[in-house]
């Protein structure tokens, strides 16, 4: 019998804010923090803590800078995060097909 899809689903990955962190990265490549905070409705301090959750986890990488004299930050997924996004929707998708067909694949 093959493990039930929820088991793959990655507690780091999976909380709402932190899986929007990713997905915007994945559609964007390279953001302003101040473009993901409107995005996502979050406040700097909110963003500030999942960004920090994600980069310890080598999920994120963060770059400071500036833009002329403002200060800017910037954040990117980093290879390890793309790939835990993309195994996250696997999950997910998985996951919603089971619910939807009454339960897991019959085996072979």
């Amino acid at each position: 019998m093959t493990s039930h899809p929820s088991l793959r689903l990655d507690d780091v990955v999976h909380q709402r804010v932190r899986l929007g962190i990713l997905a915007v990265l994945e559609e964007a490549s390279r953001a302003d923090f101040s473009f993901v905070r409107d995005a996502l409705d979050l406040s700097d301090g909110n963003l500030s803590r999942h960004v920090s959750t994600l980069e310890k986890a080598g999920l994120v990488e963060v770059e400071k800078g500036y833009e002329g004299r403002r200060p800017r930050t910037w954040l990117s997924a980093t290879p390890a995060g793309r790939k835990a996004l993309s195994d996250e929707i696997s999950a997910m998708r998985d996951l919603i097909s089971r619910v939807d067909n009454g339960g897991p694949p019959p085996e072979p």
